[in-house]
This record gives structure tokens, C-alpha cells and sequence, in this order.
């Protein structure tokens, strides 16, 4: 376990290494994708460590990346979107932007840290692994899944329950599947539903989101009508699809 543990951490340093060339290059696309893809990989992998050495200075490197990437992203979705369905002035307008941001979150100090601090943290579990505080490890992991299951489970069968927590939940149950697979206990169609709610939830979230910025972005204004419908739509199938993965992963 943790030998695959060390070589997952030095798998996703290297990942978010050519992540920061290919975005100082400028030449990639799915560069900031990818690199918010690998840091949430390391964040879901991190989750269930908690409390052994360099783990919270880790954790905290990989969350200031996501806060500092998150409304870049986003203006980068959108912006694909404007360009799709006949917005290129409003497209252009954010791509420029992007161009800029670019090598700036590359050469970024938050990169950095993380970068540092991923480099120095196989070493920590080496010497944890010498002072025995890894001992039960798969155990601890495993516990630690189990209740991820368990929050999304009774999210799920919450009347009230919040679209936006849920895609959150989903995404940690998913991520922490794919970064300890030889722990998975969950169902067989378990993941491929997952899946399906992460989607539609986030063609839901987009639309939300979208509508709360042409309050403050004027070139927004003329896509809100489709919008505004268009979440409407998200909404019933994102709860379609969050019924049957209830029905078909947890007992009522």
C-alpha cells in the first residue's frame, strides 16, 4: 500500500509538472483542465491521510491552486460556450484574457508551493513509515471512504438536499475510488452512475453559474433567455439521474 502510495504522489508530481510547461507554453487547451483534474486527484488522495506529517501543508498547497484556478477555469468553459453557439466577440474577448493568464498561473507562487511541497512529501511517508505511523494504513483509507459513501448516501434521501453539496460529495466519492481502487467496496454500477450525476450536475451548475454573471458582464445579457431554460431542463435530469444512482447503489 504504500509503495503504490508513493508512486501515485510521484505519478501526479509529474503530471502537474508537465501541466505548468504545457501552460507557460500556451499552446494547450486542456492544459488548466487537466492540471485541476490532477490537483483534485491529489486532494481526494490526500483526504484520508489526514493527521500524518506534511499532509495539511500539502493539502493547503493544493487548495490555494484551486482557489486560484477556479474563475479561470470557469471564464475559460464559458468562453467555449460563447464560441459554440455564435457568441465570438464575447468568446474572443475572454480567450484573450486567457492567453494572459496563461503563463501567469504557471510562473504562480501557489504552483510553486505545491510543486515544492509535493516534491519533499514521499520522503515524509517514508519517515512516517519508520516511526510505524502508517501501520493499518489500508484500514484507516478504507474507513475513510466508507464515510464519503455514507455522506452522499444520506444526502441523496435528504428532501431538501442541496444540488451544490451533491456535486461536491459526488466528485469526492468518484476521485477517492480512482485514487485507492484496490479499496473499492462500492457497487458494481457504482461508478458508472457517479459518472452520469457529476455530468448532469455540472450542465446544471454552468447554467447557474452563467446567469449570475450576466448580472455583471453586459455581453452576457442576450444568452440568458436560453439559459434560463436550459436550466430548467439540467434541473429535471440531473434529478433524474441522481435517482437512479440512488436506486441503484443504496438501499431505501
Amino acid at each position: 500500500m504504500i509503495d503504490r502510495l508513493v508512486a501515485h504522489v510521484l505519478g501526479l508530481e509529474v503530471r502537474l509538472l508537465a501541466c505548468q510547461a504545457r501552460l507557460a507554453a500556451r499552446t494547450d487547451p486542456e492544459a488548466l483542465h487537466d492540471l485541476r483534474t490532477t490537483v483534485r486527484r491529489l486532494r481526494s488522495l490526500l483526504r484520508p491521510l489526514r493527521g500524518l506529517p506534511g499532509v495539511e501543508q500539502l493539502e493547503g498547497a493544493a487548495a490555494a491552486v484551486g482557489q486560484l484556478t477556479t474563475p479561470w477555469r470557469d471564464r475559460e468553459v464559458l468562453a467555449a460556450y460563447l464560441l459554440k453557439h455564435g457568441r465570438p466577440e464575447a468568446a474572443h474577448r475572454r480567450l484573450a484574457q486567457m492567453a494572459e493568464a496563461y503563463p501567469a498561473l504557471a510562473a504562480s507562487a501557489e504552483l510553486a508551493s505545491l510543486l515544492m511541497i509535493l516534491d519533499a512529501f514521499p520522503r515524509f511517508l517514508r519517515a512516517s513509515q519508520r516511526q510505524g505511523l502508517l501501520k493499518g494504513l489500508d484500514t484507516r483509507i478504507g474507513k475513510r471512504l466508507r464515510k464519503q459513501w455514507k455522506n452522499l448516501d444520506e444526502a441523496l434521501h435528504d428532501p431538501a438536499h442541496d444540488r451544490h453539496r451533491l456535486r461536491l460529495l459526488i466528485k469526492r466519492v468518484r476521485y477517492g475510488i480512482e485514487a485507492y481502487p484496490e479499496l473499492d467496496r462500492l457497487p458494481a454500477a457504482a461508478m458508472k452512475h457517479l459518472k452520469s450525476a457529476q455530468g448532469a450536475l455540472g450542465d446544471w451548475h454552468d447554467c447557474w453559474q452563467w446567469l449570475a454573471k450576466a448580472e455583471q458582464e453586459a455581453d452576457l445579457l442576450p444568452c440568458v433567455p436560453t439559459w434560463q431554460a436550459t436550466m430548467v431542463s439540467a434541473e429535471a435530469k440531473a434529478d433524474r439521474v441522481l435517482d437512479r444512482l440512488s436506486e441503484a447503489c443504496f438501499k431505501p
